[in-house]
């Protein structure tokens, strides 16, 4: 029963938890020592509970108890069925059972180790290798602390002197030279004075302006139209004041608004060609921005158009019906995007992409396209 026991890998405790059976009682079955239990009726109960437990025959198991043990089933009215009443009768003594688990020098109870079966040689010279590091290092740092608190007094030359005397106000020169002599004063060098007394350098600089201020410049007469300007002035200079003001004020106009043909100097940006996607029949189109974002999202029917925003970076488009989404680039007509009912993704949004991707449609021979662009312009 120890083996099986053991087997499915059970402790005392452990069974006694399960069966409800004192774990002393358990190991009184595993020795075949019927002497433990104080009621001997109980014997046949627990060694059958404790064999069925472990998967065993339960009569087998008690005819091996019985055989081992010496143990025989009596009735439960006899003198035999108490251990108690049969040692009061003779007058004997029944042995005292101790509780295995209350007994500290049990045999499985593990014995405690002892102070000194604690300590390793090994870990002492390692704890005085470390004590004498540190004495080492505190008596080093205690001997820099005491040379650095020293202090030396060198001697000097000559000692100084103390005078006992103080010159009266109106003394002579020669009195002055005396004291001068006696003292031994060193008085400073020209170059000495002139460091002295040098002017400091400004924690702010001042700046002076070298030319005048632009407010005064005359475009007139100074810069690429100088002589355009001299021209216009030379042509109005028989004109009257009033002429000359409403001729200049022309000029500048003029200027403001752009440069002539002859010129050939552009002061105005060209605007940009703009781009559209018009819808030929119902598709649904997303327009997303170089960063992820939904810039338009919607189902367009037949006729209407989206005019494409200028960005830095174009943006992309995807669409359900690439068959009936054309483009728009300042009236010319450019697709279809794909094939009709087929899901195209991924289209950049700027006129050079669209110009060299897609060809372009001649709307006086496509119908339905001139159509849908025609129905587009009107509703914008």
């Amino acid at each position: 029963m120890r083996g099986e026991r053991a087997t499915l890998g059970k402790s005392l405790l452990d069974v006694q938890r399960e069966l409800k059976i004192k774990a002393t009682y358990i190991a009184a079955i595993e020795n075949a020592d019927p002497t433990v239990f104080e009621t001997q009726g109980f014997i046949a109960g627990y060694v059958r509970s404790y064999a069925r437990y472990l998967g065993l025959d339960p009569d087998w198991a008690f005819s091996r108890f019985c055989d081992e043990s010496g143990f025989s089933v009596v009735h439960g009215m006899s003198p035999q069925a108490s251990t108690r009443r049969q040692a009061a009768r003779t007058g004997a003594t029944l042995p005292q059972h101790k509780d295995p688990f209350a007994d500290p020098n049990a045999t499985f109870v593990p014995r405690g180790q002892g102070f000194m079966s604690r300590i390793e040689p090994g870990a002492l010279g390692s704890t005085a290798v470390l004590i004498a590091l540190l004495g080492v290092i505190g008596y080093g740092g205690w001997s820099v602390l005491q040379e650095i608190q020293k202090v030396q007094l060198a001697p000097v030359e000559q000692a100084p002197g103390v005078i006992s005397e103080v010159m009266p106000v109106g003394g002579t020169e020669r009195e002055v030279a005396a004291l001068e002599q006696g003292v031994d004063l060193a008085t400073p060098t020209p170059e000495a004075l002139d460091r002295l007394y040098r002017p400091q350098a400004l924690d702010v600089p001042v700046l002076v302006p070298r030319d005048g201020p632009i407010a005064t410049l005359d475009p007139r007469s100074v810069g690429a139209l100088a002589d355009q300007n001299r021209s216009l002035v030379a042509d109005a200079a028989g004109l009257s004041m009033e002429n000359r003001l409403n001729a200049m004020s022309l000029d500048m106009a003029a200027l403001a608004a752009g440069a002539t043909e002859e010129d050939g100097i552009q002061v105005v940006e060209v605007e940009a060609p703009q781009l559209a996607l018009v819808a030929v029949l119902p598709s649904w189109v997303r327009v997303q921005a170089a960063d992820g974002s939904v810039l338009f999202e919607k189902i367009l029917d037949a006729g209407e158009r989206y005019v494409v925003p200028a960005m830095e970076e174009p943006p992309v488009l995807r669409t359900g019906n690439a068959g009936g989404v054309y483009f728009n680039v300042n009236g010319q007509a450019f697709g279809p995007i794909g094939a009709s009912g087929s899901v195209v993704k991924n289209v950049a949004l700027s006129v050079a992409s669209v110009s060299d991707t897609f060809e372009s449609v001649d709307l006086a021979s496509n119908t339905q396209v001139a159509e849908a662009f025609q129905v587009a312009q009107n509703t914008e």
